[in-house]
């Protein structure tokens, strides 16, 4: 079993974390490390991937600017994706061996949500259509990943008490007949991130085989 590091950092700017991902994106692609997870929540922001389309954004940039609400161009895939306080973001920076690993990689992650979700007693399931992972029509969690020189950036976003009102704001991931939903909702109960994390992480490990060696700091990122 390899292992490989996670860095769990709380609650972090997007465009701080962003950076974070280019300079461990780096280290992996070279062979500095192996492969480097990142966990981590974000102040409100909107990012919007290679595909994303204005109109599934529903509210002016400076209206959403006026809210403390920042809103960057990314290079991952998908359209339009909100994070905020209570949604649970994973980042794996990991190297392929090949590019067709990349739809591996997908439903890996979703695998591990879904097991999860199921340590909750949640059924949660894949749509054939769109990444992610849902419970009846409604998504629970996002996925949108970028590969560069066989390395990827990016990763999920798992919806564990966030307040759910953000499609006020936009069409997630640009889909209009979908909803959305999270871990507190479906059990009824306030779920801590303690909680989820602990769940998610295991899952990813049995999922990955690989074990996690934790940091909560960012030192020697150079």
């Amino acid at each position: 079993m390899a292992q490989a590091r996670l860095l769990d950092l709380g609650l972090r700017p997007y465009r701080e974390v962003w950076a974070l991902q280019h300079a461990f994106h780096e280290r992996v692609r070279t062979g500095e490390e192996s492969e480097i997870w990142i966990a981590v929540e974000h102040p409100p922001v909107i990012t919007l991937g290679r595909n994303a389309k204005n109109g599934n954004v529903l509210v002016a940039r400076e209206q959403l600017l006026a809210r403390n609400i920042d809103v960057v161009e990314i290079e991952r895939g998908g359209d339009v994706t909100y994070h905020g306080p209570g949604q649970l973001v994973v980042y794996p920076i990991r190297r392929l061996a090949r590019f067709r690993e990349v739809v591996p990689l997908v439903r890996s992650l979703e695998e591990a949500v879904i097991d999860a979700c199921a340590s909750f007693g949640v059924t949660a399931t894949r749509w054939s259509e769109h990444a992610g992972v849902w419970i009846d029509r409604n998504q629970i969690c996002a996925v949108g990943l970028a590969v560069r020189q066989m390395t990827s950036l990016h990763g999920i976003a798992f919806n564990v008490s966030t307040e759910l009102d953000y499609d006020r704001l936009i069409n997630p991931c640009g889909l209009l007949d979908r909803g959305l939903t999270s871990l507190a909702r479906e059990t009824q109960r306030p779920v801590s991130m303690d909680e989820a994390k602990s769940a998610l992480f295991a899952a990813f490990e049995k999922v990955f085989d690989i074990e996690f060696i934790t940091a909560t700091e960012t030192a020697n990122v150079a």
